[in-house]
């Protein structure tokens, strides 16, 4: 062993998430020997299965969809099976200072004209979403938040709150500060089907919850698995890296994969630092920002969705679970600032925006934001960062590779983003260290 190392490898892996796990695991599958470190005290970063309110809840990322390509192999791989939550039979919308109430249908034929006038051009500004940043035309629209093209479109007030209801929703954050190029590429992932892209990003989830793929993925790797264990620093030159860890340990490797979200890759101190548009991007942060929370009420209910306005605390309210008794809701807000999840009386006061008549028993959630492994919820970018930052936020940087779902090309944001990036890290370091492995740990999947 070198003199103050505690531990050589061929690959440190920073980052216990999604994409942590499948990086490890294709590379251990190679023959490298590899450490994955990750500073909770559990698996799976932010997706994350607790069982609360009697049922086992995804305070964390939650669901997917078989246009998810990446992550729809990964069900297959493992026979995981996959549920929905109950169909509404009732929807509740805010026109003006008055509350609707319909079916999710008449919703949804509400805001189908400006969903459709909004995202004509998905395919023009991003013809491959695989490849998000190829057309020239991009950079045109990547300047404007989503609530300016919304505002362009003069829609009625019913119209407009319930398109703009919808958007915070799927951002998790004010429109003010989402970029446009946001929406455009969830969309354009769906090849410019808004119904398609509302179902895939709000519907299907795993039935043993997303902690049955973090349990798969973990078994099936020969990674050395650590977690409590957290990075401080990195010394890193073309030879490999130094890995220095929170309590004074030293891991060697000849190379690296970062899986850090946005906000806080720039914090991590990196010898010789990172390139200016990783650190750039994650100075400016992510535009989500917002809340999840879960609720469960008193019973009888029939299951329902209802949207408000950006400007109330919960913006979308949805039926995830429904018992003789009671049930559970979820909730997302634009700003976790505007609501403590953790307290009871506050939610039930966010309710009576839409109803009067729902009983709060107990409430729960995950601030995300003040997460020190987190600081954001899931991935949607500011203006122009997509055209200013993408290509070097996936760049690898010497010995150090990148991955994670705020840096995936097809669903950043997603499950899926962080597979995708994975695979690619680490099918590029199999790529530069297989031609030097001894005959005996090439591609054999264990080591001698």
């Amino acid at each position: 062993m070198t003199d103050g190392i505690d531990r050589e490898a061929d690959v440190v892996v920073v980052g216990g998430g999604i994409a942590g796990l499948i990086a490890a695991r294709e590379l251990s599958r190679s023959g490298l020997d590899v450490v994955m470190l990750e500073a909770r005290d559990r698996l799976g970063g932010r997706v994350f299965t607790d069982h609360r309110l009697g049922r086992d809840l995804e305070i964390g990322g939650n669901w997917l969809h078989w246009v998810q390509p990446h992550a729809w192999a990964e069900v297959t791989r493992y026979g995981l099976d996959v549920t929905r939550g109950p169909r509404p039979e009732e929807a509740y919308w805010l026109a003006g200072d008055r509350v609707r109430r319909g079916t999710l249908d008449e919703f949804m034929r509400l805001i189908d004209p400006g969903m459709r006038r909004l995202l004509a051009d998905t395919m023009r500004f991003i013809p491959r979403p695989d490849d998000p940043t190829t057309a020239p035309e991009l950079a045109e629209v990547d300047r404007y938040s989503v609530q300016e093209k919304l505002d362009e479109l003069e829609l009625g007030v019913d119209e407009y709150y319930a398109n703009e209801a919808a958007w915070v929703g799927h951002f998790n954050a004010p429109l003010t500060d989402g970029a446009f190029t946001s929406a455009l590429r969830w969309t354009a992932a769906t090849a410019g089907s808004w119904h398609l892209m509302h179902e895939a990003s709000a519907v299907f989830r795993l039935a043993g919850g997303t902690q049955a793929l973090v349990a798969a993925i973990a078994a099936d790797t020969s990674a050395d698995v650590r977690t409590d264990t957290e990075v401080q620093r990195i010394e890193h030159d073309r030879d490999g890296a130094r890995v220095h860890l929170a309590d004074g340990q030293v891991v060697l490797a000849r190379r690296v994969v970062l899986t850090l979200p946005q906000n806080i890759l720039g914090d991590l101190d990196v010898s010789p630092p990172l390139n200016e548009g990783k650190l750039a991007a994650s100075r400016e942060k992510a535009a989500s920002r917002g809340t999840k929370v879960w609720i469960r009420v008193r019973g009888p209910i029939k299951p329902f969705f209802a949207y408000s306005r950006a400007t109330e605390p919960l913006s979308v309210v949805r039926t995830e679970y429904i018992g003789n008794d009671d049930a559970v809701l979820v909730g997302f807000g634009a700003d976790s600032t505007r609501l403590d999840v953790t307290d009871r009386d506050a939610v039930q006061r966010a309710l009576t925006v839409w109803r009067d008549d729902l009983e709060v028993l107990e409430v729960t959630g995950h601030d995300w934001m003040s997460d020190p492994y987190s600081r954001e919820t899931w991935l949607m970018n500011r203006p122009n960062q997509v055209t200013r930052y993408l290509t070097a936020q996936q760049a690898s940087e010497g010995v150090l590779h990148f991955a994670g779902s705020d840096i995936a090309n097809l669903w950043a944001g997603f499950i899926d983003g962080a597979i995708e990036t994975a695979l690619r890290a680490a099918r590029e370091i199999t790529t530069e260290l297989e031609p030097h492995l001894p005959p005996n740990r090439s591609r054999v999947g264990t080591r001698a």
